[in-house]
């Protein structure tokens, strides 16, 4: 009876450990297998990748300025309204003459003073007899070059390899000619085809002679008679004395008047002028007025605003770029440009400039980059906020892996691969990045390998399904 109940003990243990086990194998594949259909997987391509620097900045005119009165009055005039394209020098606005400063009235007196004090000066400058003296300087230069070029020809030898050659060549085709006139003068029926032929061959290497042996007198210095260099000789001395006394006679005109009285003429007429221009506000660049702060009857005093002027043919961004990624970046770089303000509407420009040096702002360090927009229309205007992109490289026909796919094991970086239904890791190397892809530059990944977007950040241990398989 007591073996029986030992018995009955011992079946019932066994069951009981090996229904456990069944249990513990069908609830470890059923996590395995939710496991594996929550993963999201995308099979790995070649494709092209473009890296990018992210920035934010604000739009400017290349070139702005704010136009101040720089005197007291009562406006006169405003000849620009707002929107208005305006040229460099063009006048935008004057004061009435009668609410001006005494000085200011008074400078234009000492203008017409001035100038006519600086003109009596210039009238005894014969401007015309310089020009002309110029001149006679600028022939003779020539005239003394021509001279010049003409002795060097006449006085030129070749070396004496060049001259050993043409006369080896000369002697060579006087030879030739010399068998040839033996040969013709065999011939004595000067009718016939035969000595016509040889006639022709004759006379051809007597000119070819002719030729070599010119060129040997050219490269031996004989094909120039001694009256010929004599005359060039003559020429070239003539030709130096002539420039000598043009440049004497211009040095002498333009001592003219003395250069310091016609300097403080010229700063008294300056001076006059300045303060006369008080008077209105001259564009200083070609632009278009974006505010209009006077009308006519205004009074204003030194400092008022009147005008502002901004370039809008070429506009600007400039951003902050880390230090860390300032190395990427070089002027001509594309760059794609969003702004809040203009929905769904992309812009381009390029990178203009690169400051050299980067500004230190609470421990961060960055470098100013300003950016050139192409193609901005109406919508794109001074002060906006715009996000720009900047391309720092454009690579083809690469190995791309999603960066949210990447994962560091033990200081390496790697992905998840589904291999036959396996999980495994695969080692890889990582090149430039995109905001969404990396270049592979190295490691286990190939082109069709199905990589796991989401891989778990923990694995199960023994006892739950099994982990990844490790290459």
């Amino acid at each position: 009876m007591k073996m029986k109940r030992i018995l009955t003990v011992v079946v019932v243990l066994v069951v009981l450990v090996g229904g456990g086990f069944l249990l513990s194998n069908f609830l470890r594949g059923r996590a395995a297998e939710q496991l594996t259909s929550s993963l999201q997987t995308e099979v790995i391509q070649v494709g092209s990748l473009e890296a990018k620097v992210g920035a934010t900045g604000v739009v400017r005119a290349r070139q702005s300025a704010v136009l101040s009165w720089q005197t007291t009055g009562v406006v006169e005039k405003v000849d620009v309204s707002l929107g208005d394209q305006v040229q460099d020098g063009d006048m935008l606005a004057s004061l009435e003459q009668s609410s001006l400063p005494q000085g200011v009235i008074l400078a234009q007196a000492d203008l017409v003073s001035a100038q006519n004090a600086l003109q009596d000066l210039l009238d005894s400058y014969d401007q015309l007899a310089v020009t002309t003296a110029e001149r006679a300087v600028y022939e003779a230069e020539q005239a003394l070059e021509d001279a010049q070029d003409h002795w060097d020809d006449i006085n030129w030898t070749g070396t004496q390899d060049e001259i050993n050659l043409a006369e080896y060549k000369a002697k060579e085709a006087w030879e030739d000619y010399s068998d040839a006139k033996e040969e013709l003068d065999k011939i004595f029926d000067e009718d016939s085809r035969k000595y016509k032929i040889q006639k022709a061959i004759t006379d051809q290497l007597y000119r070819d002679y002719a030729d070599l042996l010119y060129s040997y007198n050219y490269y031996s210095g004989n094909t120039v008679t001694e009256l010929e260099r004599s005359i060039a000789e003559k020429d070239l001395a003539i030709a130096e004395q002539q420039l000598l006394d043009a440049q004497d006679d211009l040095s002498k005109l333009q001592s003219g008047p003395d250069t310091e009285d016609v300097a403080a003429a010229e700063a008294r007429v300056a001076a006059a002028e300045a303060s006369v221009e008080l008077a209105w506000i001259d564009s200083p660049f070609a632009g278009t007025i974006t505010k209009v702060e006077i009308a006519p009857g205004d009074k204003v005093s030194t400092g008022t605003s009147a005008f502002r002027l901004d370039d809008l043919s070429s506009l600007l961004v400039d951003v902050d770029v880390s230090e860390v990624d300032i190395n990427r970046v070089a002027v001509g770089q594309p760059v794609a440009l969003a702004f809040d303000a203009i929905l769904n509407v992309e812009y381009q420009g390029y990178v203009v400039e690169v400051s050299p040096v980067g500004t230190d702002t609470q421990g961060v360090v960055n470098f100013e980059v300003t950016i050139e927009i192409e193609d901005p229309d109406a919508r794109v205007k001074p002060g906006m906020t715009a996000a720009v992109n900047i391309v720092v490289s454009q690579l083809e026909d690469v190995l791309l892996v999603p960066n949210r796919a990447v994962r560091v094991v033990d200081g390496e970086r790697v992905v998840y691969i589904m291999d036959n239904g396996e999980m495994k890791t695969a080692t890889i190397e990582l090149g430039a990045s995109s905001d969404v892809y990396s270049e592979v530059i190295g490691g286990d990944l190939m082109v069709g390998d199905e990589i796991i977007l989401n891989p778990p950040t923990e694995f199960f241990s023994q006892d739950g399904p099994p982990a990844f398989v490790r290459n």
